[in-house]
């Protein structure tokens, strides 16, 4: 298995939608360095365009599962699973490197607490490559991103405008409520990993047509 694993990486690499991924990167850390550039030295701004620059790089993300070749990878022994999880092991780099510039691009007495915008953005990175893997799952479109993208933008709008203050998640710094609310992020996370590995299970159809043609 890791041998066949090290002769995908190649492939997989081929069909990655790098550019796309890119593209919100850079959007992103734009986003972040606004206050260097402006001169502004707010900072509930400077967390309003950090969570920004995390929306960015996420709804490029969506785009991660995307693949023109979909159909004809699907009848390769390396199963579902792996391949997922080979494309996700192959950005973890990229983007931790992108976290850890946006998060610098902050000016350090602006910057939010750093492990509770990391568990934030962990936690809007999974919902990505979970949305991601669960319209791969359950349906046949070779390029499900622009539809999850669309998915998770709408819904970052909702939460913000109409999730019950008693379970908010977007609260600021200095509000009694910012403990509470990162409990309920790393719940979020637990749930998008959890969705995410479901998603990338193979269909049961698919198994048991596998099976049955095996005889």
């Amino acid at each position: 298995m890791l041998r066949v694993t090290r002769e995908l990486i190649l492939p997989v690499c081929r069909t990655l939608s790098l550019g796309v991924i890119g593209t919100a990167g850079a959007a992103g850390l734009l986003l972040a360095a606004l206050p260097r550039i402006t001169g502004e030295t707010g900072e509930r701004l400077c967390l309003h365009l950090l969570r920004g620059a995390v929306l960015a790089f996420a709804l490029g993300l969506v785009f991660l599962l995307d693949d023109p070749a979909r159909h004809t990878t699907a009848t390769v022994p390396t199963p579902r699973p792996v391949r997922v999880a080979l494309r996700v092991a192959l950005v973890v780099p990229a983007t931790a490197a992108w976290w850890t510039a946006a998060l610098l691009l902050v000016p350090p007495d602006l910057r939010p607490p750093v492990a509770d915008i990391t568990l934030e953005a962990g936690a809007a990175f999974a919902l990505a490559v979970a949305g991601a893997a669960v319209a791969v799952r359950f349906s046949d479109v070779t390029h499900p991103g622009p539809r999850v993208a669309a998915g998770l933008l709408t819904s970052a709008v909702l939460v913000k405008l109409f999730w019950p203050g008693r379970w908010a998640l977007f609260v600021p710094v200095e509000d009694d409520r910012w403990a509470a609310a990162h409990e309920r992020w790393a719940v979020v996370l637990a749930g998008a990993v959890l969705v995410g590995v479901l998603g990338a299970v193979e269909p049961l159809r698919r198994w048991s047509w596998r099976v049955t043609r095996g005889g």
